[in-house]
């Protein structure tokens, strides 16, 4: 079995396992019934009811991990897109799209880079007419290095419209982890680490018809050492692209640094910095931007001076980079606290942020959402799930419904999927759904409707002692 290579926040949140010290769980850094009806007529979905699930092992018979889900517009369709084991034995992008009703494969695509060797699929966008899918990740090059790849295909039938690759100028590997679409189409942004003299922030924009590179634009921190931007925004109106990860400062500690770009050329806007209480290691894994465009938020873990640990830190920023305020979430048992992913409210009234939380006392970790306002930053609730055997638990991914009543989360507990449903006003659990169908998720995606929810991820399978892609569709009210 080949060796599993993590999606970019997995991946940096296992770096920060090895360099902070050990965890509670020695797992920590591995990764409601059907409603009965009467004779002859049809079964209806309950919330939180399995409405189908689907498995994929790639043409190399070994493994395969799916990083991303996205739906169309206007909810047929879902598509999923990871890292897939070819016939030569190297991992190739592998893109697919479902029916979203059925499950049925309409299409299945691959994408072999020019290297012939391994290529990783991380994040994935859809055009806001529906008619074209966009794919980024990492894939290796002719010169035998690590570029930028970025496909685009026809949303309909597959057929590839265009592949783009973009190489740094420091003659080093470049990987890209975050994907943007702007709200009228006509453009793609990609973000990621780029090695120039150090490794950079690269931020990169596309025509979306044709994948005309329109503009790039590096960020290089203070100290002038490494950057690693994670998570990109695009803000409503399509004027302003904003970028965040962690990077290097004066005092050879991370912090948070997020950018905000012009869309139309490129300009850096403005770029600022956040850096915890404790004054050590920031890092960031999420971005989002409120419905109005007022407003940037950004989470992910840092440093406290006070307890020793790493917490949940969320920030909020106006449109002109002021920071609004800056939130902290401690864990019940004052461990170590992850946030990996984030939601805003529709109505923008509320931000919502989870991940993982250690329970020191059990010696394993908790999925741990909260809801904050957005005004002001006020913890409106918080929320832990515990699976049934008190194991470990790692919330990876969250989604808010689209009318703002729900928010659902999704991660791996106890060797299964664990996706749950919260009402938003009040974090009132809804439901939980258990599967191991996949038994490591890694990306969860709306229909349009709020219908349905849409889980992407992995799954073992014992048999071949291999993984293969899982998605599973699950009824949300």
């Amino acid at each position: 079995m080949r060796s599993r290579r993590s999606s970019a926040a997995l991946m940096l949140l296992s770096l920060a396992i090895v360099l902070y010290g050990p965890q509670p769980g020695a797992a920590a850094s591995q990764l409601g019934a059907r409603l009965s009806a009467p004779l002859g007529r049809a079964t209806l979905a309950a919330p939180g009811d399995k409405l189908w699930s689907k498995r994929y092992n790639g043409p190399g018979k070994d493994d395969d991990f799916a990083n991303a889900v996205g739906t169309s517009p206007d909810g047929s369709t879902v598509f999923v897109t990871g890292q897939s084991t070819g016939l030569a034995g190297n991992y190739d992008f592998a893109t697919f799209a479902y029916d979203a009703g059925t499950g049925a494969k309409l299409w299945s695509k691959r994408y072999n880079g020019p290297g012939n060797r391994d290529d990783d699929a991380t994040a994935l966008g859809v055009s806001p007419d529906g008619t074209k899918v966009f794919v980024t990740g990492a894939s290796y090059g002719s010169t035998g290095l690590l570029d930028y790849a970025t496909v685009a295909y026809d949303a309909s039938t597959g057929t590839k419209l265009w592949a783009k690759r973009y190489a740094g100028p420091g003659g080093g590997n470049d990987q890209p982890f975050a994907l943007g679409v702007s709200p009228d189409g006509s453009t793609v942004f990609v973000t990621g680490t780029s090695f120039g003299s150090t490794f950079d922030y690269a931020t990169v924009a596309y025509v979306a018809a044709t994948g005309k590179q329109l503009w790039i634009e590096r960020y290089d921190g203070p100290a002038m050492r490494t950057d690693h931007a994670l998570a990109l925004g695009v803000s409503p109106d399509g004027a302003r692209v904003y970028v965040t990860g962690r990077s290097q400062g004066s005092g050879s500690t991370f912090d948070y640094a997020t950018v905000a770009y012009d869309a139309s050329n490129g300009t850096e806007e403005w770029a600022v910095r956040y850096n915890g209480p404790g004054n050590g290691d920031d890092q960031p894994y999420a971005l989002e931007v409120s419905p109005d465009g007022s407003k940037v938020f950004v989470t992910g873990t840092s440093y406290t001076s006070t307890v020793l640990y790493f917490d949940y830190a969320t920030v909020a920023y106006d449109a002109s980079g002021n920071q609004l305020w800056a939130m902290s979430y401690n864990g019940p048992q004052s461990g170590y606290d992850y946030a990996l992913a984030l939601g805003v409210d529709p109505d923008g009234s509320a931000v919502f942020v989870t991940g993982q939380s250690g329970n020191a006392a059990l010696g394993a970790w908790d999925y741990a959402t909260v809801a904050y306002g957005i005004s002001d930053g006020t913890q409106l609730w918080a929320k832990i799930y515990d699976g049934p055997s008190n194991a470990d638990d790692l919330a990876t991914d969250l989604a808010v419904s689209p009318d703002g009543s729900a928010v659902f989360v999704t991660g791996n507990s106890e060797g299964q999927n664990a996706t749950l449903a919260y009402q938003a006003s009040d974090g009132t659990k809804m439901w939980v759904a258990r599967s191991k169908l996949p038994t490591a998720s890694s990306g969860i995606g709306v229909s349009p409707d709020g219908s349905k929810v849409f889980v992407t991820g992995s799954t073992y399978d014992p048999l071949t002692s291999h993984y293969d892609y899982a998605t599973v569709a699950y009824s949300a009210i």
